[in-house]
């Protein structure tokens, strides 16, 4: 029973701030992106190098994570002054970061430089370019109702894929990474993602305006998709690691990788679907 009740107000607390982040400012929401990619990189950091983590190299590529996505959001949402060459500025500076963690490689001791810097590059591209991608779905038009309505996409993706997985799974959809998940799960989930879509269009169609529901019920699949793609990859490193929780920040939930796995890769599916779409 406490167990159930630590987890359900870790649950309701974490909830609460993912949608004042995204819901009160663009200040607020750039606070939740460098605090995700704050908390996921150094837990990611510490997973992959079996907890053998060198501070200096993590402080790098700490710096790194916390730049990108700074320099993101100041791009997505045009923040410069007058003609200030702001993205140069941006690139310029993660740059820097590349020299600086290629170069501060030789410096230290290690029988496995490659891996090393291998770990610190794919950090990067899997965490923090993911959430600083962000920034592009939320500067859309009602851009902060579509990224709240992705993040509950996933929520519901986990509960369909739950209750149909734990009342109707047979078959197994990946056994090598994930024993639990089941095909029936899967597909239920997708279904829960795609109702949502319906739900959100027709009851707060006054914040989707802009969006078809064609367009919504497409992001419904893809969320849905995308998403199980996104915990199975996380399942993979955790498994290949030897480790259950990606960490403890969260009482009864994990780390925040635990959380967010699903969303590293739905938000870049999200905003290549986004793209495909205006195109068509």
């Amino acid at each position: 029973m406490k167990n159930l009740l630590t987890r359900s107000l870790t649950g309701i607390l974490y909830v609460a701030v993912i949608v004042a982040g995204i819901l009160i400012n663009q200040w607020t929401f750039l606070a939740l992106s460098l605090l995700f990619a704050a908390v996921a990189i150094i837990e990611y950091t510490r997973l992959a190098s079996s907890g053998d983590v060198n501070r200096h190299l993590l402080t790098i590529d700490f710096l790194g994570a916390m730049w990108m996505v700074l320099g993101v959001n100041m791009i997505a949402t045009d923040y410069a002054f007058n003609s200030f060459p702001l993205t140069e500025l941006m690139l310029v500076c993660y740059l820097l970061y590349v020299i600086v963690r290629l170069v501060a490689q030789l410096y230290v001791r290690s029988a496995t430089p490659l891996a090393d810097l291998g770990r610190s590059f794919l950090g990067q591209v899997y965490i923090a370019l993911p959430i600083s991608l962000m920034a592009f779905i939320y500067t859309m038009p009602a851009g902060n109702a579509i990224l709240l309505t992705i993040f509950i996409m996933i929520w519901l993706n986990d509960t369909g894929a739950f209750i149909v997985g734990s009342t109707l799974g047979r078959h197994k959809l990946w056994e090598r990474m994930s024993p639990k998940k089941s095909w029936e799960g899967f597909v239920g989930g997708v279904v829960f993602a795609v109702a949502s879509a319906f739900v959100f269009k027709y009851l707060f169609g006054e914040y989707f305006s802009e969006i078809s529901i064609g367009t919504f019920l497409g992001l419904g699949a893809v969320v849905g998709i995308f998403a199980t793609w996104g915990d199975l990859i996380e399942s993979m490193f955790k498994r290949s690691l030897g480790v259950k929780d990606s960490g403890n920040i969260l009482p009864g939930h994990g780390g925040i990788l635990d959380r967010i796995d699903s969303l590293l890769l739905v938000i870049p599916a999200s905003l290549v679907y986004f793209f495909i779409d205006k195109l068509f």
